[in-house]
């Protein structure tokens, strides 16, 4: 018999919602997991022995609670199966997800040590009362099929033939299926002050005996227990029980309509088969250490490519995939079916960069000069797309580049490097946005007000990056001086000086960074440049668009590579020396041997 709750308002909402992954024995730990009312986990422990966990537990249950127990409560029956497990295991069975076998006859559970427990702790078990403090029975396995949609459970249980790799991966992709529920209805929130879940991940990443992923196993289910209460709770229409009070009753999320089962693994030959995902999250775990070599390499060039071209920009990050998240990725499923049939080589983000500009001007000259080093596989202008959409939303320019075939980057499975480029106006509306939607706790009846708004902001960022665009272009074609703090005494050629002077001369380069301005004013001052005049008679002698040409500009070039390339034909091998250019030497000699040879 199963049934399916009917929501109904509960009179006195829980406080905390517990999660008790119970051991078999009394000697073995149990882990512990504990939800405030907003679905942040506050507490993650494990404890051995009935007194330590109703320690534990003592002050989370002191006021209303729903506890989530992985083990049985009710037994009334001698043999056999109880009604919950038969009626749960007509739905989940094909899934891998069946239930044991629960009587009076095991002397585990004669009585049970989940009511023992609960009778300690005052706490009601029926799952249909509304008491202020009472006790669910749940059951990881059909719960993760039915919040995750798997076609089959995930093998991070210990068994015979189940490699240690096997089990580290399979625990990993639960970590971060568990993680993604970040974003579920309700939502789950590992990342507060209190929250050792960072610490649990790792437990798993750096684990080398099975024994150390089973200590971490206790716990990790004791979370998902513990989401489960917080699901049952406020979704009592999406949630199952099988079972009755009176014999035994088994609450889970329920199965979705339309989920089938995944196809059953085929036996191997060897004596620890490793499924796919399984495979490829190990190959990903060995090959971590060189993604990340490979990304910090992949920012170096990317800051040089900029910088060399003058490219005005706020920052460029990287960052390799975690673990985790490469782990939740690979297993995803469409309809019970794998979505990566090759996670290693398929999933493209392994090696991450992401670059921030001012202007939207700026995010396409980011663009046409990637392109001019890598191949671009993909370009998607998000930005573009929802305007095409009739909406406002979410802009950045999502690129994914060939990486060359030399070291380090030959350690990146994948062989591409994922790029978003946006200016600071966007990155502050999509890193605000994910932090609300990820982490944030939204009632359902403000999300409708909450998207108005999000929108809105989006609209007035389109329009403020299209003033500042105009405000540079206005600056750009005015070419006007504009007032100087400089001292009047001082030879020297100061940065904000160089600034206007090269706006005003190149008025179609666009802008460079603030910096390169005044690292120019100190390679003239090198030369014995000292003033504007001066170098304005230098420039008139140089051939811009010859220089362009020789040197196979697709893009115009910055103002400040304008300036650089000028002095660079103008003095050779004398502008190469200079201390101010010590650690670019071999790249500006081979620019000038494109320069000196004949057109």
């Amino acid at each position: 018999m199963s049934r399916q709750t009917e929501r109904v308002t509960d009179p006195t909402p829980p406080t905390h919602f517990v999660g008790l992954d119970l051991a078999w024995g009394t000697s073995r730990p149990t882990g512990i997991a504990v939800l405030d009312a907003h679905g942040r986990l506050v507490h993650v422990s494990g404890a051995v022995g009935d007194d330590a966990i109703v320690a534990a537990l003592t002050p989370y249950v002191e006021g209303p609670c729903l506890v989530a127990i992985d083990a049985p409560l009710v037994v009334t029956n001698t043999e056999g199966n109880r009604p919950a497990e038969a009626a749960l295991n007509r739905d989940f069975r094909a899934f891998d997800a069946g239930a044991h076998p629960v009587n009076r006859g095991r002397p585990e559970f004669d009585p049970p040590r989940g009511a023992v427990l609960a009778e300690r702790l005052g706490l009601d078990l029926d799952p249909a009362s509304r008491a202020p403090r009472r006790a669910i029975e749940v059951y990881p396995h059909p719960a993760t099929v039915a919040l995750f949609e798997l076609g089959r459970t995930i093998k991070y249980k210990h068994k015979t033939g189940r490699s240690f790799a096997l089990l580290q991966s399979e625990l990993l992709r639960l970590v971060g299926l568990i993680e993604q529920l970040a974003r579920a209805d309700p939502p789950l929130h590992l990342d507060g002050p209190a929250s050792d879940w960072d610490d649990l991940r790792a437990a798993v990443e750096d684990g080398t005996r099975k024994s150390e992923l089973r200590r971490v196993e206790d716990r990790v289910d004791a979370v998902l227990c513990a989401y489960v209460a917080l699901f049952a709770a406020r979704r009592p229409d999406a949630v199952t029980t099988y079972g009755d009070a009176a014999t035994g009753a088994i609450v889970t999320p329920t199965l979705p309509p339309g989920l089938r089962p995944g196809p059953r693994q085929a036996a191997v030959a060897e004596p620890d088969p490793v499924s796919p995902v399984a495979s490829a999250v190990r190959a990903f775990a060995d090959a971590l250490p060189g993604i990340r070599e490979a990304t910090a390499a992949m920012v170096t060039e990317v800051t040089d490519l900029l910088d060399d071209a003058g490219v005005n920009y706020l920052s460029v990050t990287g960052r390799a995939k975690s673990l985790t998240s490469f782990a939740a990725k690979a297993s995803r499923t469409v309809e019970g079916a794998r979505l990566y049939a090759d996670p290693l080589t398929e999933i493209t983000d392994q090696l991450g960069v992401r670059v921030v500009t001012y202007v939207t001007d700026d995010v396409d000259a980011v663009v046409d000069l990637l392109g001019e080093h890598h191949r671009i596989l993909d370009d998607r202008d998000l930005g573009r797309e929802t305007a095409s959409e009739g909406r406002f939303g979410y802009s950045s320019r999502h690129l994914l580049l060939s990486v060359p075939d030399a070291p380090p980057y030959t350690r990146v499975p994948c062989r591409a490097a994922s790029v978003q480029v946006r200016t600071v106006l966007q990155h502050a509306w999509a890193e605000f946005e994910h932090d609300i939607r990820y982490k944030g706790t939204v009632p359902e009846a403000h999300a409708p007000d909450l998207d108005r708004r999000f929108t809105l902001a989006a609209g007035l960022i389109e329009l403020a990056d299209k003033e500042f665009s105009a405000i540079r272009e206005r600056i750009a074609s005015s070419g006007e001086d504009s007032a100087s703090d400089t001292d009047s005494t001082d030879p020297r050629i100061s940065g904000q000086e160089l600034a206007t002077f090269l706006t005003a001369r190149y008025p179609d380069a666009g802008w460079s960074r603030s910096d390169h301005y005044d690292w120019m004013a100190r390679l003239l001052l090198e030369l014995g440049v000292t003033s504007l005049d001066e170098l304005a008679v230098l420039l008139e002698t140089v051939d811009h668009a010859a220089l362009d040409r020789r040197l196979g500009y697709k893009h115009p070039s910055r103002a400040v590579r304008r300036l650089d390339d000028a002095l660079l034909a103008l003095f050779g091998e004398q502008y190469v020396g200079l201390s101010g250019n010590a650690d670019r030497r071999d790249l500006l000699t081979e620019r000038h041997a494109r320069i000196a040879r004949p057109a």
